[in-house]
């Protein structure tokens, strides 16, 4: 999507007293090797901190406001519960940056990988059509974090939860449990042509017989709730999987389409045929598809439009309301729903 430069992490010290304890963020990185060494894993972790030490403005780069947070901080005494995240397609951690800030400040801890092929720094064609990866790099993701409690503080295992923007929320709905077909994916591309989702389909391994193990069961039973933004590819779950979705699902779209994303069609979808008891849809009126990544600095969608035309789009909004009252609603849905789906023990 953007040119890595755009990305850029700037660990910038704040000129800011020491972090809060009460609303302390941790923040730390780190790489999980791939047994098979061809898919080695950038992870970016946030977790409560009692640490004391002063913070640094994470993820912020020229066009994109960053997160208060203490740099390797020691984690809080506990068990918390775990978010995993998955940005969209060329994209990174740094999109959802903002609301994995959110959620350590209600107890969760979050991390995201860069998933490999289709994030900004990683855009190998071989690693791009692997897409039944994805959901695995999340399982890894989890392993991680359960099985090392240094990195963030021990884990509550069952209280673990998959969140996603675009093609993370395709991610997340297949780790939940939907099974894709690739067969009804391109018929469905042939009476509804859509040139974003439907021309990703050779360089993501969708056409029917490209990639087998795109239709195996991609499942991970750790994982007890699922929450997508404005999803995409979702018209390649068959209904039969999606009727017997064995957690409760939350379900965003954005209600301004960007020309050829409809939320009828991808979010839509996926609420019409996930079991009604357990899901809930919420269609946000005044949000574009690109409302749910980081906020924008002043000048940002200039500078991003300067450096790659067309991209400047991702700094804009549907309506009268800014990002960050967009971001309010969302990351108050998203707790609200995880409350209720992950209740504490």
């Amino acid at each position: 999507m953007l040119k890595p430069i755009l990305y850029a992490v700037l660990f910038a010290a704040l000129t800011v007293p020491a972090a809060q304890a009460a609303d302390a963020i941790g923040f730390r990185q780190t790489e999980l090797a791939d047994a098979h060494g061809d898919r080695p894993l950038h992870v970016s972790i946030w977790y409560p901190t009692d640490d004391t030490a002063p913070v640094a403005d994470v993820g912020a780069n020229r066009a994109f406001v960053g997160l208060p947070a203490i740099i390797n901080a020691r984690p809080t005494g506990g068990t918390h519960p775990l978010v995993v995240l998955s940005h969209g397609y060329g994209g990174s951690w740094r999109n959802l940056n903002w609301l994995a800030g959110e959620l350590v400040r209600n107890g969760y801890v979050a991390a995201a990988p860069d998933h490999p092929g289709t994030t900004t720094f990683d855009r190998s064609p071989s690693q791009a059509a692997r897409l039944w990866q994805r959901p695995r790099d999340l399982g890894r993701v989890i392993d991680a974090l359960t099985d090392a409690p240094a990195l963030a503080g021990p884990i509550d295992t069952r209280r673990i939860a998959a969140i996603g923007h675009s093609l993370g929320g395709w991610t997340v709905a297949a780790l939940g449990g939907a099974r894709f077909d690739a067969d009804r994916f391109a018929s469905d591309c042939q009476s509804q042509p859509n040139p974003r989702t439907c021309g990703l389909a050779a360089e993501l391994g969708l056409e029917p017989g490209a990639q087998p193990m795109l239709e195996e069961d991609m499942r991970d039973a750790r994982v007890g709730a699922v929450v997508s933004l404005d999803l995409g590819l979702a018209r390649g779950f068959t209904p039969d999987s999606l009727a017997v979705y064995p957690v409760p699902a939350l379900v965003i779209g954005a209600g301004v389409d960007i020309g050829d994303l409809p939320a009828r069609l991808e979010s839509g979808y996926l609420a019409d045929h996930l079991p009604k008891t357990t899901t809930t849809y919420v269609e946000i009126p005044d949000a574009m598809h690109f409302s749910f990544m980081q906020i924008c600095k002043p000048g940002a969608a200039d500078l991003i439009e300067a450096e790659t035309p067309g991209d400047g789009i991702v700094c804009r909004d549907g309506g009268a309301r800014s990002r960050q009252a967009l971001h309010r609603e969302v990351a108050d849905r998203i707790t609200a729903f995880l409350a209720k789906a992950l209740p504490p023990r």
